[in-house]
């Protein structure tokens, strides 16, 4: 059902200086996040396996507001542009009632669409934006019976404040209105990416309930202390923010298991940091088994 045009406008024009404070999520130390069906692998939800111990959220990959031409946005109106033949809704609503612990969510933009065209961020107006971006997100939640919402965007045709002003009045309203339970959002350090998002936390942290920093976007062969300290500058720039440690099974950067990854991460838990363990991504681990899933529940459940 399409929402009421006075209710749009209202949220459209809201000023974030009258937002009500909204209650985040309840963060736990045993948060397990996965990205999944980007890359047509044919995985589906229920070849990763889940430890009953941790809370484990599924984000589906992606939903684009572009049309099927790869350099077609359409101002906010999302697609479903995740392995659909894999990852349908009567599979959502299977693996939330075999798991408990299980929620899903939906990730927007990504990094490419296609033949490797980027997935720009590029709004008409900050109203049309979130007008056509509530209505099309809302009716993707419901047909999937989705809990939360990402935001990936990692290339923009537009400033920083209109990117944090569509976004922030769309995570309020789907949060004021109940149609998400959680939100995230997935920056990484690069001078073209960062000012996007911290814009968006100074203005519209409050509605964020987890930072999924994309650590693996540091160069390979990154140490443990180096680590430490990208974790610490990060936790810096999203003040009070729950900053998750990952990593990528896709041979990306960053520090890798194999050099460290859960050391660093017990170092994190003893210091009172470490908020969860998100993995780029299902599609990559399902040739290793998932190896690296079982490895990173287990730990996030051992105290």
């Amino acid at each position: 059902m399409e929402p009421s045009n006075l209710l749009i406008l209202l949220i459209i024009q809201v000023s974030s200086t009258f937002l009500l404070p909204i209650n985040a999520a309840t963060a736990k130390s045993a948060l397990f996040r996965e990205y999944i069906g980007a890359e047509g692998q044919n995985v589906t939800l229920s070849d990763v396996p889940i430890n009953p111990d941790v809370e484990f959220h599924f984000i589906l990959s992606f939903a684009i507001d572009y049309t099927d031409s790869p350099t077609s946005p359409t101002d906010g109106d999302f697609n479903v542009y995740w392995d659909m033949d894999n990852l349908t809704p009567s599979q959502v609503n299977s693996i939330k009632a075999k798991h408990p612990n299980v929620k899903v969510a939906m990730s927007l933009a990504g990094d490419t669409i296609g033949d490797g065209h980027h997935v720009f961020f590029k709004p008409t107006s900050i109203n049309s934006w979130v007008r056509n971006a509530i209505y099309s997100i809302t009716e993707i939640v419901r047909k999937y019976n989705l809990n939360g919402i990402d935001i990936d965007y990692e290339h923009f045709k537009s400033d920083p404040d209109t990117f944090a002003e569509c976004m922030g009045r769309l995570l309020y309203y789907l949060k004021q209105n109940e149609i998400v339970a959680f939100t995230s959002i997935a920056p990484y350090e690069h001078d073209s990416v960062q000012p996007y998002y911290l814009a968006l936390w100074q203005k519209y942290g409050h509605l964020i309930d987890y930072v999924n920093f994309q650590f693996y976007a540091y160069p390979k062969g990154t140490t443990i202390s180096q680590f430490m300290r990208y974790f610490e500058k990060q936790s810096s720039n999203y003040r009070g923010g729950k900053i998750l440690a990952s990593f990528g099974t896709d041979g990306s950067g960053g520090l890798s298991p194999q050099n460290g990854f859960f050391t660093a991460c017990g170092m994190l838990r003893k210091q009172g940091k470490l908020h969860g363990i998100f993995i780029w991504s299902a599609d990559d681990s399902k040739k290793d088994n998932f190896r690296y899933e079982k490895q990173s529940q287990d730990f996030l459940a051992s105290k």
